[in-house]
């Protein structure tokens, strides 16, 4: 524990100069709110819990879906936004790309600037070279992001899709994956962490798998990216998706691609714009595109908000000046304590999150059998609870996602109003 609350100081030290330093000399900024010197731990986390402006009116559960930003990614994206207007400029779009390279720890030449994961998504599956009687595994827990553009690219190439059911063990899943390949497998596109129960599922043993076979892998990182610590060179994926607007807490609206250097030219450019080519010409004499830059940049098209990605840069640097381990941490033990809270109730209740610790993160996925889980969620809504739904692969589930700004407290009153519901 010594060591855990040694480090937590040293993070508050941190957070404390680097947010201060984004004080303007007029004033604006005084939001950014400093972090004091604290050696206990709950203090720290409520330190923390300031930087945010989420309303202390209700009890907010569904980070999952959209991480609300902290006051220095506010001020970052306000601040650019007054800068491009005062100077009638649009320079900084490129700004986030380093940083973000950095947290993921791939190089920056491999990363491509996207708005969102589903637009990542999109650009791998169009891309592929795939064709009529190929074949690519999937779960049956996809977000609608990964499911449909996987889904419009088989009725409009004709491969087939092939599905399992994430299991209550990693080593399990692994094991339905592999017995669903085939020699016409070319794709195995799932969740990095499923959007419905949570499941972490063995990344980099499932990318050895189909590397042994000569498959390639792409994961939907919608909910790891700043919900656990990520490095894309140790998991081995061919490509990977994610988006700065859930758990890292930027702005909606940005979000990065991965692919690896070995696949720019397998990977085919389905979008272009600006900036992706090393040469074009369109005149009455010449219609030519020479041909593609020698980067994942070539998948960046259209015009990009700087301000918003100098929000996402703001939110990189926030997240680290906390420490990803440290955040980690902290959100996997709220998860944790609610779903053992949850574990340790008398009633009717089933937990769908897997138990198993290797196999979870930072969200908990239960269903009430006595109740609706519509009217759980108007329930949840008038006791001042935002949540999230889940009737996808028709769970008809309730979900809770933990975050940096959510405690201990929050999870106890929550465990208290499904105690009572399932008492009744």
């Amino acid at each position: 524990m010594s060591g855990r609350r040694s480090f937590i100081k040293k993070s508050a030290f941190t957070i404390a100069g680097s947010l201060l330093a984004g004080v303007n000399a007029d004033g604006r900024g005084q939001r950014f709110l400093k972090i004091k010197n604290v050696s206990d731990e709950d203090a720290f986390w409520k330190e923390v819990r300031k930087q945010f402006p989420l309303t202390h009116a209700r009890t907010y559960f569904n980070n999952g879906t959209i991480g609300p930003s902290p006051y220095p990614v506010l001020e970052a994206v306000r601040l650019k936004m007054e800068e491009l207007n005062a100077l009638g400029e649009y320079k900084g779009q490129e700004d986030s790309r380093k940083p973000l390279a950095d947290f993921i720890n791939v190089p920056f030449h491999e990363i491509s600037l996207t708005h969102n994961t589903t637009e990542g998504i999109n650009i791998i599956a169009a891309g592929l070279p795939l064709k009529r009687g190929d074949e690519v595994i999937m779960t049956s827990h996809e977000h609608a992001g990964n499911a449909l553009p996987w889904l419009n690219q088989k009725k409009l190439k004709g491969f087939k899709i092939r599905i399992f059911t994430p299991a209550d063990t990693a080593d399990e899943s692994l094991n339905l994956i592999n017995d669903l390949i085939t020699d016409r497998t070319r794709v195995i596109a799932v969740p990095h962490i499923t959007c419905t129960t949570g499941h972490l599922l063995p990344v980099r043993q499932i990318a050895d798998l189909a590397h042994d076979k000569g498959i390639w892998v792409f994961y939907d990182g919608a909910h790891a990216a700043g919900s656990i610590a990520l490095d894309l060179k140790k998991i081995g994926c061919d490509f990977y998706a994610s988006c700065g607007h859930k758990w890292l807490l930027g702005p909606s609206g940005t979000g990065f691609l991965y692919v690896r250097e070995e696949m720019f030219d397998i990977v085919q450019t389905e979008f272009i714009g600006a900036y992706s080519d090393t040469g074009w010409e369109i005149s009455e004499e010449r219609q030519t595109l020479s041909g593609y830059v020698p980067d994942a940049h070539r998948y960046d098209y259209g015009t990009q908000s700087a301000a918003l990605s100098n929000g996402l840069k703001a939110a990189v640097a926030f997240m680290n000046e906390i420490g990803m381990p440290l955040v980690e941490s902290y959100s996997r033990g709220m998860a944790t304590l609610l779903r053992n809270n949850l574990a340790n109730l008398d009633g009717d209740l089933e937990i769908l999150t897997p138990e198993e610790e290797i196999s979870r993160s930072t969200m908990v996925t239960f269903r009430l059998p006595d109740m609706h889980y519509r009217d759980f969620g108007e329930l949840a809504s008038e006791n001042k609870f935002r949540i999230r739904l889940v009737p996808e692969s028709k769970l008809n589930a309730i979900r809770i996602s933990t975050h940096i700004y959510n405690n201990k407290d929050e999870i106890d009153r929550f465990t208290s109003l499904v105690a009572k519901v399932i008492r009744r």
